[in-house]
């Protein structure tokens, strides 16, 4: 059964940085896809960053401005955000998703301090 489960979130003062990791397992990790999605109360869930295959392709939603970078490492099964500068408006909770099967992470809550 595959499953996800991203750490690394906590409170972080604003102008910071954070970095999340979303572990995989039971599943060849290396042959997916692999996105980073955020949710904040009262706001629709936005995609954060895409990474695919053996990172051939990235894509990162229009706020991130370079402010972020998404790697994987495939043999840890992990792909991590790197969140840097970041703004209050950057709070919320922070969910890997694998498109194929559309598989979740439980999330890992982001607070950002002004």
């Amino acid at each position: 059964q595959v499953q996800l489960v991203e750490s690394g979130g906590g409170l972080v003062e604003q102008g910071g940085s954070l970095r999340l990791s979303c572990l995989a397992s039971g599943c060849a990790f290396s042959s997916y896809a692999m996105r980073w999605y955020r949710q904040a109360p009262g706001k629709e869930r936005e995609l954060v960053a895409y990474i695919y295959p053996y990172a051939r392709d990235i894509n990162y939603g229009a706020f991130v401005k370079g402010r972020f970078i998404i790697s994987r490492d495939d043999a840890k099964n992990t792909v991590y955000l790197q969140m840097n500068n970041l703004l209050p408006e950057d709070a919320g909770t922070y969910y890997c998703q694998r498109p194929n099967g559309d598989v979740w992470g439980r999330g890992t809550q982001v607070t950002v301090s002004s």
